[in-house]
């Protein structure tokens, strides 16, 4: 069976002075029936990268193939297959929202009743009202819905979830969850690293245009060489300096080759350590820290994430934004 998605050294360059090269020769292949996540913090060319997949932008350079089409000849047929909810919709405001998914509907050949699709985003108690008069969630729920309508065989969702409260979040994480659950795809773009964690099988780290990661969330965080992350801070004592600079963060060399730790790195005035098993290293970094005169002012463990997958990876968080391409 033939890939879903197939993109091959993808390119694309805004005019500009200098140019501007929004995506860099990147290669993706998302399999039917996957729920996949294109990563990435603001202008690393998640939302370029899918609205040329979308046939909304022309790539400068490269190939794309769309459930096995190509944009240039059966653009037409790609289209009443797939459903798009943009980053940011806007629909009008005097129609009810049986009437936009009625609207919508209109567009496909073939695709579910609107009324089914006000059911699948939970909007029945919405029907009648009009779109000016929904909260930010239920627009949101609104837009997926009109991306459903054509009961299409591949989703593309930007930045669904962006603005949301935790509950209109989790609201859409379910509807996503049905969706594949029928054995079609997706492919969501987000920063939020968590929701990508929870629904997506596999996913696409990208920077500067790029994919710098690729696997399943379990395969990329088993990368970092632990499943648990030790995050402390300590204060220098009477003696020590070697160990702690002027701005008053320990050196991460000097816990690096404690028991069970596969990484060091420094996060500000903090150390960050990643390991396979913490009750074992907690131990070994008391002691450590007090043979060198340091008191502990901060302590935690956490589960590793995507997030740390990032910053290993681009020496950077993904809050840490660029401009975003033009």
């Amino acid at each position: 069976m033939s890939s879903a998605i197939r993109c091959t050294q993808l390119v694309k360059t805004y005019e500009g002075r200098p140019p501007v090269e929004a995506v860099r020769g990147l290669d993706l292949a998302i399999e039917r029936g996957e729920c996949f996540g294109l990563l990435g913090p603001n202008g690393a060319g998640k939302t370029t990268t899918i609205e040329i997949i979308e046939g909304l932008l022309p790539p400068t350079s490269g190939e794309v193939e769309v459930l096995g089409l190509s944009w240039n000849r059966q653009g037409d047929e790609i289209r009443q297959r797939i459903g798009i909810s943009l980053q940011e919709t806007r629909l009008s405001e005097k129609l009810s929202v049986r009437e936009t998914l009625t609207l919508f509907r209109s567009f496909y050949r073939r695709g579910i009743e609107p009324d089914e699709a006000i059911r699948l985003v939970e909007l029945e108690e919405k029907a009648a009202a009009w779109v000016g008069k929904l909260s930010g969630g239920q627009k949101q729920r609104l837009a997926v819905a009109a991306a459903l309508v054509g009961d299409p065989e591949l989703l593309f969702l930007d930045e669904p979830t962006t603005g949301l409260d935790p509950q209109s979040r989790r609201q859409l994480w379910e509807v996503i969850r049905q969706f594949g659950r029928q054995g079609r795809t997706v492919l969501v773009t987000t920063h939020y690293l968590d929701e990508a964690e929870r629904l997506c099988d596999r996913v696409a780290i990208v920077d500067h245009g790029k994919v710098i990661a690729l696997g399943t969330p379990r395969e990329l965080i088993a990368s970092l060489g632990g499943e648990h992350v030790i995050e402390f801070s300590a204060h220098r004592g009477d003696a020590g300096p070697s160990q702690v600079g002027g701005s008053g963060a320990v050196d991460p060399s000097v816990v690096a080759d404690l028991p069970g730790v596969t990484a060091a790195r420094p996060e500000g005035d903090r150390v960050c350590l990643s390991v396979a098993e913490p009750h074992v290293t907690l131990p070994s970094l008391v002691t450590r820290l007090q043979q060198l005169n340091l008191q502990l002012a901060s302590l935690s463990v956490r589960h590793a994430s995507l997030e740390d997958v990032f910053v290993k990876l681009a020496g950077r968080h993904f809050e840490e934004e660029e401009v975003a391409a033009p």
